[in-house]
């Protein structure tokens, strides 16, 4: 076992990027529970001991508190927020309510330069606060070494014990000099060398998929999206043949991609993948409908009918599992046995009937997206999968105004195949967000050599963003739309007319549907 970093999580939502940040360092590090044994913790020999923030108040009734003898294992800890309390709580101190709660950007003023947690850093930092209560009196050994505005014990240290605390979030980037004051615990204080990497997490994983699963079946719905690509290439060096992939064609899929998925996972990884062809079932659903809430729910209620009948046609597998991803687990439902505050459902947790009983593993759902594609890479699948942009659970009828009809399918299929083909040639495909094609349900007049015609509108849609949840269109080169425009409407049949979409997130959508 490599060096490690002990992180205890008393229910923040920012508990892995916390860990997100020490991998960062290019150290191990480990999330348990906030009431793990001391014993338990002693016994993984961490270099250091991280207690996370969280949403309670240390002191209310049902506060989540630790293991009292991890203050006595004789290794160093940074208590962040809520664990900057704990000192207090438990080693004498005291902390109140705030008559001023702090939220937000703050400023920490730093009083004491020599501590060890801010070496190397200026004065005045921009920190993130997030706290409604605050320590009034610090315990015994302790000492002040940074003030903001609201707070005179905006960080302390105990020298002898090497016991740190801050009252705002390091870890998170609007504290922009925050992954330092990580690096300087994790490697000045604790003493940690830089040996931890992807391919170390590829190890830590594979032994843990094969400890949870034993010899058990697992299946896996592949998408030929990033997460479940990758979920898919590491559950199978896992486990090989224990792995059953269930590819689902629903007919609204991009040009060729069918046959992509099953040449890179069933013929080059051999894979063992089970392919599953219900574009009619899904377009037979379709017909008529132009309510896109409606085509949504039509869509993923058909897809769970054909994959659980794939599935019983793929014999029995006690597990079943997914790529999801850590802010889907963050943002739609507590950890087990966690204290975090709900924030919002998720249309990739869950959504499974019940009666579909299976164990869920979850390979990734500790990683980011681009931590995602780093592993992807680290798994050796080719860039064309891992580097791809986001495409949508719905499909193509979700870039399909009206009603969705094999001919218009057909029609922004290849309209959507010269976008990806230009936007890759001219280097712009991985420099953005997300490029794709709208079929409007608009036709206009037009002229084609010497013949009036009467075709549909194409939009074009480029946009960049760092999460999907804001985002602004791109300003292409002009060039660029010229090839695009002039490609569809002489290649693809039906459309006269390219339009694009200069809107940004909010007030419009990424998709148009």
């Amino acid at each position: 076992m490599s060096e490690e970093i002990v992180i205890l999580d008393f229910g923040s939502q920012y508990t892995q990027v916390i860990a997100r940040r020490i991998r960062e360092c290019h150290v191990y590090s480990t999330i348990l529970r906030f009431d793990t044994p001391a014993a338990r913790v002693a016994a993984r020999k961490p270099r250091g001991l991280i207690l996370s923030g969280g949403p309670a108040s240390v002191y209310a009734k049902d506060a989540p508190l630790p293991d009292r003898a991890i203050f006595k294992l004789g290794v160093p800890i940074l208590g962040i927020c809520y664990g900057v309390q704990l000192f207090a709580q438990y080693l004498g101190g005291k902390v109140e309510p705030g008559q001023k709660r702090e939220f937000g950007k703050g400023i920490l003023t730093i009083r004491d330069a020599g501590c060890p947690i801010f070496k190397g850093l200026p004065r005045s930092l921009q920190v993130w606060n997030s706290h409604g209560d605050k320590l009034t009196r610090l315990p015994a050994g302790f000492k002040p070494v940074a003030v903001t505005e609201n707070s005179d014990y905006a960080a302390i240290e105990d020298k002898a014990r090497q016991f740190f605390g801050i009252q705002f979030h390091p870890e998170v980037v609007h504290t922009p000099r925050g992954r330092e004051i990580l690096s300087n615990f994790v490697h000045g204080v604790c003493g940690c060398g830089k040996d931890w990497t992807m391919r170390s997490y590829i190890d830590q994983s594979v032994e843990e998929i094969r400890e949870q699963v034993g010899r058990e079946k697992v299946i896996l719905g592949l998408s030929g999206g990033v997460d479940s690509s990758v979920a898919a290439a590491l559950l199978h060096k896992a486990i090989g043949d224990q792995l059953t992939c269930i590819f689902v064609n629903n007919g609204l899929l991009r040009a060729r991609e069918a046959d992509v998925v099953q040449k890179v996972f069933g013929r080059h990884f051999k894979i063992k993948l089970q392919y599953e062809n219900a574009s009619k079932i899904f377009l037979k659903r379709l017909k008529g409908i132009t309510d896109p809430e409606r085509k949504r729910k039509i869509i993923g209620r058909t897809f769970i009918k054909v994959f659980e009948a794939a599935t019983r046609r793929a014999g029995r597998a006690r597990f079943l599992a997914q790529g999801t991803l850590y802010p889907d687990v963050i943002e739609s439902v507590p950890i087990a046995g966690n204290p975090a505050a709900l924030i919002k459902s998720h249309h990739n947790v869950g959504g499974l009937p019940k009666r579909m009983k299976f164990q869920l593993v979850e390979p990734l759902k500790c990683l980011f997206k681009d931590e995602v594609r780093q592993l992807g890479l680290e798994l050796g699948l080719p860039k064309e999968i891992v580097l791809r942009q986001p495409f949508p659970g719905p499909g193509l009828a979700v870039r399909i105004l009206g009603e969705v009809t094999p001919k218009r399918l057909e029609i922004l299929r290849n309209a959507d195949a010269i976008v990806v083909e230009e936007m890759k040639a001219s280097e712009w495909y991985y420099r953005i967000w997300q490029s794709f094609a709208v079929l409007l349900p608009v036709r206009s007049v037009g002229v084609m050599g010497d013949e009036r015609t009467y075709d549909y509108t194409i939009a074009l849609r480029a946009v960049e963003s760092k999460d999907g949840m804001t985002a602004d269109w791109v300003k292409l080169p002009y060039e660029l739309l010229e090839k695009l425009s002039n490609r569809i409407i002489n290649e693809v049949k039906g459309v006269n007319r390219v339009c694009l979409d200069i809107s940004s997130k909010p007030p419009a959508t990424i998709e148009w549907e």
